[in-house]
């Protein structure tokens, strides 16, 4: 029995729809590109000026027939509205996976696609679903490692995904001695991007297998509630998800600053520079800081997240996320 290659036997999939698609693009001067399993249009459109649209203006389009394309779904969903991005989800033949998005240029373009072509029968006998996206940003990453750092998923995250803002860490609410991150990304198309690519590049961090999902409300609620909980519950045993992971600094650790100015100094480094930034605060005094370290005779400066306990009325925090962050860039030295 002769087996076809695999180019050859995608390319002869579905071929005189691939030709049609092909011919409009020509013909219309569309640019379509394909990235990490979706082809998008626009994002922003020829001739835009300003910045993307709003919330609330990107459609959610389902039930596609698999063997339809942009040169069938874009002048469709361009009549009731401008158009900012199209994206059509693949699979690897050419076929759609049955869904895209539509985000157009106002809120109005998606209540007017979701009035005229939720139940539209785009052939006959095939009925789409059209809503509202929702528009996650927010994924949870579970079963880490107890061991990894805030830093580590970091730098990971920002080597295989883009438009990652912050990462939370939080005790697993499924798993003994596990740990579970929220993933907050620029958008929804960036955070979707980084859930295939996380969850079909099978990724470990520190020997574990992890689990990547859509941010569940019901867990964002109980992590948000568990957050206003003292510090010492987690310590204690408690199963509190929301108490961020650094404990308050043991006196012997104020010695950081002074070690690693030493250690410059010995090296002929130059004296290191702090630059912290609070960027969040709970009601319970933790306060979770952005700190860079800039050493004049290193290339790249040491940047990450660090949590710390205010120590008492008045204090606003940044000597203590400095003593922390003091504290990680002798790790990453090897000097403590």
């Amino acid at each position: 029995q002769r087996h076809l290659p695999p180019q050859t036997w995608t390319n002869s999939i579905n071929q005189a729809n691939k030709m049609a698609l092909l011919a409009w693009a020509k013909e219309t001067g569309i640019d379509l590109v394909q990235i990490n399993g979706q082809r998008r249009y626009g994002g922003p459109p020829p001739g835009w000026v300003g910045d993307p649209p709003p919330v609330g203006t990107e459609v959610f389009i389902g039930k596609l027939p698999q063997d339809m394309y942009e040169n069938a779904l874009i002048p469709l969903f361009q009549s009731v509205g401008k158009l900012y991005e199209f994206r059509l989800m693949m699979t690897f033949s050419g076929l759609n996976r049955g869904f895209a998005y539509a985000k157009y240029s106002n809120r109005r373009g998606a209540k007017e696609a979701i009035a005229a072509f939720n139940n539209f029968e785009v052939r006959e006998g095939c009925a789409i679903v059209v809503c509202k996206s929702t528009e996650k940003c927010e994924l949870s990453l579970d079963g880490l490692a107890i061991s990894v750092s805030q830093q580590e998923l970091e730098a990971m995250l920002r080597q295989v995904t883009e438009g990652v803002l912050s990462i939370t860490l939080y005790a697993s609410p499924c798993q003994k001695r596990a740990q579970l991150a929220v993933l907050k990304y620029s958008s929804h198309q960036a955070a979707a991007m980084a859930k295939k690519t996380l969850m079909e590049g099978n990724m470990r961090l520190g020997g574990v297998e992890m689990r990547v999902d859509w941010l569940n409300p019901e867990l964002k609620q109980k992590l948000q509630s568990c957050k206003e909980k003292p510090p010492s519950s987690r310590v204690q045993g408690s199963k509190c998800l929301g108490v961020p992971k650094q404990a308050p600094l043991s006196p012997v650790l104020h010695n950081a600053l002074d070690h690693l100015n030493t250690l410059c100094q010995r090296q002929y480094l130059g004296t290191p520079v702090f630059l912290t930034k609070c960027i969040q605060a709970n009601p319970n005094g933790w306060l979770r800081f952005w700190c860079r370290v800039v050493i004049p005779g290193c290339p790249v400066p040491f940047s990450g997240f660090t949590w710390v306990r205010q120590d008492g009325p008045g204090r606003s925090g940044h000597e203590e996320a400095k003593v922390a962050v003091a504290l990680q860039v002798l790790r990453m030295l090897g000097e403590s």
